[in-house]
């Protein structure tokens, strides 16, 4: 079958060859109906591939019911879904670096999985209080359990593995020691691992959100993260260009903002009362927005200009970015206690300092929308950049919806509710997620060759977004309801019940999302190594 010029699969030969055979003697407004519904049907498939991912359902729908009203029986070969544009050539890279990031990868992929199966069971215990009913299965050792493994398991370690391919690349320099990265993968899962055992155990670090890990566990992790940051700091002090590309910026200042962070959280000998829950506010704001925000943005400044093959669109707006996150975020964390014992100008400073943070947030996102502007055709072709456009559209929404709880009157109904959970998965999975799905999927395929099938990967973002916007949508009415009734003065147990409806809506789209998340750890074994180096078309002095 031939293909339309325009390189859709819609076989417009193939209904003027139908035309042609009709004989002479058939009416003339047959032909014309032909001719009709063969232009509809190129003109519908290509307005439905325009939206990313919608080949699922595709042309096949609109030929099926053109082809019933003439009475012309369907192929039985036509896709379930529009195939997307296949990788275009291999990257030469070290098949040993290969190894490294898939094996980071596969560990982040790992604990996404278990870290999902704990979130969703704790989940159906909000709406089923009775299901399953035991020490370890209690709500409060199942929350930091989750939260902790999505964290420092998947989320950290599947922009490390991205990280550890995108420095040495930028800098046309091998990475400094793949011993050293492999020792820190080790250090970093055995932590984890340790972790969840005692959390399990209800060994933790009292109620610290985010911190609940035992010191000696987060020292442990530590250590992995400052080997890490050795590593790739020795690979752009010896890189063989001049300039440090903008990515480099953020993903080593992200090492080495995130190491102090952690040494200031678990030093003991200022945390006593207050000071304490100034330091919480500290960490537990400075882990989102020094570690896991400035190392996404970083990998996205590599990839979106490379999978868009076009420069990224304004390199002083990232410099702006960079340097206005670092004056800004270091102070907004006392935001959490709004209304707390701690100084007035000091929540005064925090809320000040959010409002400034719209300064990087529009720097960054309105520098990555500009960058994707006039390349709607290579979005719409690409498995992967569809994954980049939700995160960077996230970026937006939850930072700004953080700025916006920040405020004294909008924090008095939010704080303590169901909101802020609706906010952090907006952030940390809308946001961070989302854009690391978009790298490992336009990474790992051009590395080892392989491609899971593009239907699946479909699937697999149709299903996080839909379960992230069920559930985020659901816990934030849920939210601003059960806020209003603590203001209102009603029995705390009819915002119990209130949340009821909204929390059945959080375990529906906690299943979602389980499902996504099993997709694409099996999209992440389809995309193994082989056994062997492939011959790549790419040059290994590309840095982009």
């Amino acid at each position: 079958m031939e293909h339309s010029p325009a390189g859709t699969d819609i076989p417009c030969l193939q209904v003027a060859k139908e035309d042609s055979a009709f004989s002479s003697a058939r009416d003339t407004r047959v032909r014309i109906f032909h001719g009709i519904r063969g232009r509809l049907v190129a003109e519908s498939t290509l307005s439905i591939r325009s939206f990313p991912f919608c080949g699922i359902v595709n042309s096949f729908t609109i030929r099926a019911a053109v082809n019933f009203s003439a009475g012309v029986s369907m192929p039985a070969h036509r896709p379930l879904a529009v195939e997307k544009s296949h990788i275009d050539r291999l990257i030469d890279a070290d098949f040993s670096l290969t190894r490294l990031v898939y094996a980071y990868i596969t560990c982040a992929a790992a604990w996404l999985v278990f870290g999902s199966l704990v979130g969703e069971y704790a989940g159906i215990r909000l709406a089923f209080p009775d299901f399953g009913v035991h020490p370890l299965f209690s709500f409060g050792r199942l929350r930091p359990i989750h939260t902790n493994v999505v964290l420092w398991g998947w989320s950290s370690l599947g922009m490390i593995g991205l990280a550890l391919y995108v420095v040495p690349r930028t800098c046309q320099k091998s990475l400094s020691s793949n011993r050293l990265a492999w020792a820190s993968l080790l250090l970093l899962n055995v932590a984890i691992l340790a972790g969840v055992v005692l959390l399990a155990n209800g060994v933790n670090n009292g109620g610290q959100e985010y911190r609940e890990f035992p010191w000696p566990v987060m020292g442990l992790y530590a250590l992995g993260l400052l080997l890490l940051a050795v590593n790739l700091y020795r690979t752009v002090a010896g890189r063989s260009i001049a300039e440090i590309y903008i990515a480099n910026w953020y993903i080593v200042a992200a090492f080495l903002w995130t190491i102090t962070l952690v040494v200031a959280a678990y030093l003991p000998w200022y945390q006593n009362g207050l000071g304490e829950t100034v330091i919480q506010g500290y960490y537990m704001h400075q882990g989102v927005g020094m570690w896991f925000t400035p190392m996404v943005l970083g990998l996205t400044y590599y990839f979106l200009p490379k999978f868009l093959n076009k420069p990224i669109y304004s390199y002083s707006l990232g410099v702006l970015a960079f340097w206005t996150q670092l004056l800004f975020y270091t102070l907004i964390g006392a935001h959490h206690f709004v209304f707390s014992p701690i100084p007035w100008w000091l929540q005064t400073v925090a809320i000040i300092f959010s409002v400034g943070m719209f300064i990087p947030v529009v720097a960054g996102t309105g520098n990555f929308l500009l960058t994707m502007r006039g390349s709607e055709g290579a979005i719409a072709r690409s498995y992967t950049v569809p994954f980049i456009l939700v995160g960077v559209l996230f970026y937006f929404v939850g930072s700004g919806q953080g700025t916006l709880e920040a405020f004294r009157s909008l924090n008095a109904l939010w704080h303590f509710t169901n909101f802020t959970v609706a906010h952090s998965h907006i952030t940390m999975y809308g946001f961070v997620s989302f854009l690391i799905w978009g790298g490992i999927y336009g990474l790992l395929p051009r590395l080892t060759g392989r491609e899971p099938p593009h239907l699946l990967i479909g699937v697999h973002f149709w299903f996080a977004l839909i379960g992230l916007l069920i559930y985020g949508i659901s816990l934030m009415i849920g939210g601003t309801e059960q806020g209003e009734s603590w203001i209102s003065g009603a029995p705390f147990i009819d915002s119990v019940r209130l949340m009821a409806s909204y929390w059945l809506w959080r375990a529906v789209s906690g299943s979602l999302m389980l499902a996504a998340h099993l997709l694409f750890a099996y999209n992440t074994w389809r995309m193994r190594p082989r056994s062997r180096p492939m011959q790549a078309a790419e040059p290994a002095g590309d840095p982009a």
